[in-house]
């Protein structure tokens, strides 16, 4: 095995779950860190309006990226099963497959972002005195997609075959340069959100360089030879089963987000400035939970490969348990410093640092659920289900959020951002009930199977 390699299906389980998740979470912050430079450059240097304007394009963004982004959980998941079961033909092919694809989606990325850019930001209502900066914003983004969508998937790889401290040092040595572009083209060349678009391109490049490289240089049934790079059907098919759902429920999240921002956008640019750097806030947080959840998704991918179902129970109730306590401290912790935290991004309007206080209230203090959530929804992915999270998530989270807001949020009573958020917490707790008993009755018939001998 590769000395950055893990067998998931051996040895303690909380330890190895600790230490395997603290990359993935270090991974999160300090992409989320570098990002947040973006705002704290702009909203020093360029004022709030600049902030709202970065911030107005994170629903968009993920609105496009998230279905491409759903086949990297699929190119994972193969490979995890195809490591826990020892067949390392069947993840060579995984890996040859899974790159080609990661360029092919970054293309139409492109394609979309670029053509789509204004017209899908005037469809959220987006103000005037922000539109134009959001479009160029978004438009520069999009021509780096490609970088990204490889770094992803090389990171979903890597993460399967447990490795989880290469995509960290990668995205260091990425996000680092982001932040010196940042600094050098905002404040030297005056380039505004132009200057943060082009310097989180350029890091892109080099993270998706890195990653391709490690692939490249490891010894394993992981490892990428461009000489010998193909699509294979199966392997297509096996990834499209899993990540196309993934995407599915990962733009429905984003659609439900857009039309949330766009509700947000009719208070005006300053609750836009506001709410787009408490979700920053905020995201500190759920990238923390969410690596809970990778790691629940990865350690359950290759144990259901090796046939290890006590083990995979084992680490349904870990994973729990260690998601709650990481989400309700930090969210707690963000609530406690969401003042300090708001102005470190805005500086010019403490009417926006007020909006962005009602956010972090209404959302982070629950956030924990939301965690809870998306933990369920690793471990139904890493036994190979992609399809119930994605029909569960479809009603209880955009379908409720959707009728939400054209039901409560309507009536002028209650139409407010209080209103607004705390469609997210009931959401979340519904969601996650749903979901496990789903994946209880799933792995039982998993257990059956095995027993029974039928692969």
């Amino acid at each position: 095995m590769n000395k950055n390699s893990t067998d998931l299906t051996e040895g303690p389980l909380l330890k190895r779950i600790i230490f395997y998740t603290i990359p993935i979470i270090l991974t999160g912050v300090l992409q989320l860190l570098f990002n947040a430079a973006d705002l704290v450059v702009v909203g020093r240097c360029c004022g709030s309006i600049s902030v709202g304007a970065v911030g107005a394009t994170g629903p968009v963004i993920n609105l496009l990226v998230n279905l491409f982004i759903g086949f990297s959980v699929g190119a994972g998941v193969s490979a995890a099963h195809g490591i826990g079961a020892g067949k390392h033909s069947d993840v060579r092919k995984v890996v040859s497959t899974a790159i080609p694809l990661a360029a092919i989606c970054g293309v139409i990325l492109t394609v979309a972002g670029v053509a789509g850019a204004k017209g899908i930001l005037k469809l959220m209502d987006t103000p005037d005195d922000a539109l134009n900066l959001s479009t160029t914003y978004m438009r520069i983004y999009f021509c780096g997609i490609t970088a990204s969508m490889l770094y992803n998937f090389g990171s979903a790889i890597l993460r399967a075959a447990g490795d989880t401290r290469s995509p960290l040092i990668y995205l260091t040595a990425a996000g680092v340069l982001n932040v010196l572009l940042n600094l050098f083209f905002v404040i030297v060349l005056d380039m505004d959100v132009a200057g943060v678009a082009l310097a989180t391109v350029i890091s892109q490049v080099l993270s998706a360089a890195l990653i391709i490289r490690a692939l490249m240089l490891r010894k394993d049934a992981c490892r990428f030879n461009p000489r010998h790079m193909k699509i294979y059907k199966r392997q297509l098919i096996r990834i499209l089963q899993i990540g196309f759902p993934a995407g599915i429920q990962g733009s429905l999240f984003s659609i439900s987000n857009v039309i949330i921002q766009s509700s947000v956008n009719s208070f005006g640019s300053i609750a836009m400035s506001g709410n787009a750097a408490a979700g920053n806030i905020e995201g500190f947080v759920y990238t923390s939970m969410n690596s809970v959840s990778q790691t629940a998704l990865n350690f359950t991918g290759q144990n259901h490969g090796a046939g290890k179902y006590d083990r995979i129970r084992k680490i349904m109730f870990i994973c729990i348990g260690f998601v709650f306590c990481v989400g309700l401290t930090l969210g707690l912790t963000a609530y406690g410093l969401g003042k300090p935290l708001l102005s470190i991004y805005i500086s010019d309007s403490d009417e926006a640092i007020k909006y962005g206080l009602v956010r972090i209230m209404y959302i982070c203090i629950p956030y924990f659920l939301c965690g809870l959530m998306d933990v369920a929804t690793g471990m139904l992915r890493g036994i190979g289900s992609s399809l119930p999270p994605l029909l569960i998530t479809v009603t209880g989270v955009c379908g409720f959020r959707i009728l939400w807001i054209y039901t409560v949020f309507s009536m002028e009573k209650f139409h407010s951002l209080e209103t607004l958020y705390i469609s997210y917490t009931i959401s979340w707790l519904a969601t996650f009930i749903t979901e496990m008993i789903v994946f209880n009755i799933l792995l039982r018939r998993h257990e059956k199977r095995h027993a029974a001998g039928i692969s």
